[in-house]
C-alpha cells in the first residue's frame, strides 16, 4: 500500500533527519514531499538570492540522501518561504528584498525543469500581521511563483494564513489570472473544504488530524493528507509527528471511514496527477 505525506521538513541540524523518515516508514509510510524549510535552517543568512539557491541546492542534497540511504521514495519541493521574504525585506528594504526572491524562485522553478525537484514551495504569504506593503508583494511574489510553475508545467505548495471559504474563492482568482492549471496548485496546511477547493479547482492538502480527515471524507476523496512536521526536537511531533499519515491512513481503512478506493485515490492517483510523478511501490 502507498502512503504519501504531502508535506515533510526534514532538519539534519536540529532534528531527527533520518530517524525521523524511517519511523514514517516503520508506521507504513511509503512516499514523501520533502519541503524546503528556510536558508536561516540550513545555516545560510537568508539575506540575499545566493543564500536561498544554496539552501536549496543543500536541499537537494538532503532528498537524496533520503532516497540513498531509507526504503522512503521522497520528492523535493523547493522555494523561498513567505517569512523569509518578510524577514529580508525589514533587513534589506522591500525592493530589494523583491528582487531576490524573485531571482530565487527562478532558480527553484530551474530545479523543477531539470527534474531535481517536483513543485516550487512552499511559497504564498505570511501567517501573521504584517504591513500593507509586504502583504500586496507577498502576493504578487505568490503569483510569480505560479507563473513560473505554469511555465514548468510543474506544481506549487503554497503557505497562507488560515484559509476559509472566501479565501479559497480568492485564490481561484489568482489561479485564473496567472493561467496554471488548478489542479497543480496545492493549498498546504489546509481546512478540510474539499468541495469548495474542488469548485474552485486547486487542490487541499489537509492536516492529518483525525477530526480534519473524517470531516475530509464526508466530502469526498479529492484531498492528500500532511503532517507539516517540523523536524525539531526541541518541537517533538510538531505539527503532526512521522508516522502520523500512514497510523491515520491504515486505521480509517481498518474502521471503514476509507475504502481502499479512498487510499488508493489520496495517496496514489491524486498525487500522481498534481506533481506529475509516477507513484509506484
Amino acid at each position: 500500500m502507498i502512503i504519501l505525506d504531502n508535506h515533510f521538513h526534514v532538519d539534519p541540524f536540529k532534528g531527527l533527519f533520518l530517524e525521523a523518515v524511517k519511523q514514517f516508514h516503520r508506521a507504513g509510510g511509503t512516499h514523501l514531499m520533502v519541503v524546503y524549510k528556510t536558508a536561516h535552517d540550513y545555516g545560510f543568512p537568508g539575506l540575499k538570492a545566493e543564500d536561498f539557491i544554496k539552501a536549496m541546492d543543500f536541499h537537494i542534497e538532503l532528498v537524496e540522501r533520503i532516497n540513498r540511504e531509507t526504503p522512503v521514495k521522497a520528492f523535493a519541493v523547493v522555494g523561498v518561504h513567505p517569512a523569509e521574504f518578510v524577514y529580508l525585506a525589514e533587513q534589506k528594504g522591500l525592493e530589494y528584498a523583491k528582487n531576490e526572491v524573485m531571482k530565487a524562485l527562478e532558480y527553484a522553478q530551474k530545479l523543477c525543469l531539470e527534474g531535481k525537484a517536483v513543485a516550487i514551495g512552499e511559497i504564498g504569504r505570511p501567517h501573521y500581521e504584517v504591513s500593507e506593503e509586504i502583504w500586496e508583494v507577498s502576493i504578487e511574489l505568490m503569483k510569480y511563483g505560479m507563473s513560473l510553475a505554469k511555465d514548468a508545467d510543474c506544481a506549487v505548495q503554497l503557505h497562507t494564513e488560515s484559509f476559509d471559504e472566501e479565501k479559497f474563492r480568492e485564490l481561484g482568482e489568482y489561479v485564473k489570472e496567472v493561467g496554471i492549471k488548478p489542479y497543480r496548485v496545492v493549498k498546504h496546511f489546509s481546512p478540510p473544504l474539499v468541495k469548495v477547493a474542488e469548485e474552485v479547482g486547486v487542490f487541499p492538502s489537509i492536516i492529518a488530524s483525525r477530526k480534519n480527515i473524517e470531516e475530509a471524507i464526508k466530502q469526498g476523496n479529492r484531498f492528500m493528507m500532511e503532517t507539516d512536521y517540523i523536524d525539531d526536537k526541541r518541537r517533538p511531533g510538531a505539527v503532526l509527528g512521522p508516522k502520523t499519515v500512514p497510523r491515520r491512513t491504515k486505521a480509517f481503512l481498518q474502521n471503514g471511514l476509507f475504502t481502499e478506493e479512498d487510499v488508493y485515490k489520496i495517496h496514489v492517483e491524486n498525487p500522481g496527477k498534481v506533481y506529475g510523478v509516477e507513484m509506484e511501490e
